[in-house]
């Protein structure tokens, strides 16, 4: 637990076990890809924080976590992005068949190109429908249907957070799919919409700042970082004296 968020210490292939393991189940069960950002909304949220620590699986999307889960020696040793899940499942899928996904979320045509993008880097990956995520909860009961008819048992949902998180809790059952995951703006990396970090800045743990540099408006959403940094810190503090004077 971080900050009161649950975090699974799991590696990107057994986060991909775990969901084809829900794909094929008869629970509905949702993934949240958590990031430092979510963590400082489920402070202020505590449904928000109910359902992360309901979910099915929390994987750990950015390195503030992963950093603050080595300072206080918690169990956490890399990250598993909604980047890299979305990734690894269409390679599942394309490998043995037995995931099939439906991409919900993005704006206009943004779905569509990455739907495309995965069957050009994934041969054979069964892409079974896709949307924007343009649309009002009034609407949530036809797009349910939509995703249900398709015969997707993999939702990936992209409509940013919390909203992802709330709508795969009310509607991941009404759409027939087992596996509901919230990808945050994967969709936009896959359609070329924006450039992810090079891999030498991920492995430095400063795509945040990749980020901030490439796109300067996501400046408020940034705070978040040394506020979670000190709350963190003091958090990691209380415990190491709890354990020291036991």
């Amino acid at each position: 637990m971080i900050l009161g968020c649950r975090v699974d210490a799991v590696g990107r292939d057994a986060a991909v076990e775990r969901i084809a393991e829900l794909a094929h189940g008869d629970e509905p069960g949702i993934v949240v890809t958590l990031g430092v950002e979510m963590v400082m909304a489920a402070q202020r949220d505590a449904q928000f924080r109910r359902i992360i620590n309901n979910a099915a699986l929390v994987t750990c999307d950015t390195i503030g976590l992963l950093l603050a889960s080595r300072a206080r020696g918690g169990p956490l040793r890399e990250r598993v992005t909604g980047v890299e899940l979305v990734g690894a499942l269409a390679a599942r899928s394309a490998a043995r068949g037995d995931l099939r996904l439906f991409l919900l979320g993005g704006a206009a045509d943004t779905a569509r190109r990455a739907a495309a993008s995965l069957r050009r880097q994934y041969n054979g990956v069964t892409v079974s429908g896709l949307r924007d995520g343009f649309f009002t909860e009034d609407e949530s009961a036809r797009v349910a249907a939509e995703i249900r008819a398709s015969g997707a048992n993999v939702l990936l949902a992209g409509l940013g957070s919390p909203k992802q998180e709330y709508w795969l809790v009310r509607h991941l059952a009404e759409t027939g799919c087992s596996a509901g995951i919230g990808v945050g703006g994967s969709f936009d990396v896959y359609a070329g919409n924006v450039q992810r970090a090079p891999a030498l800045v991920q492995r430095a743990g400063l795509e945040w700042a990749y980020r901030l540099v490439t796109q300067p408006r996501r400046w408020r959403r940034q705070l978040a970082l040394p506020r979670f940094a000190v709350a963190a810190s003091r958090e990691a503090l209380a415990l190491r004296r709890k354990g020291q004077s036991e």
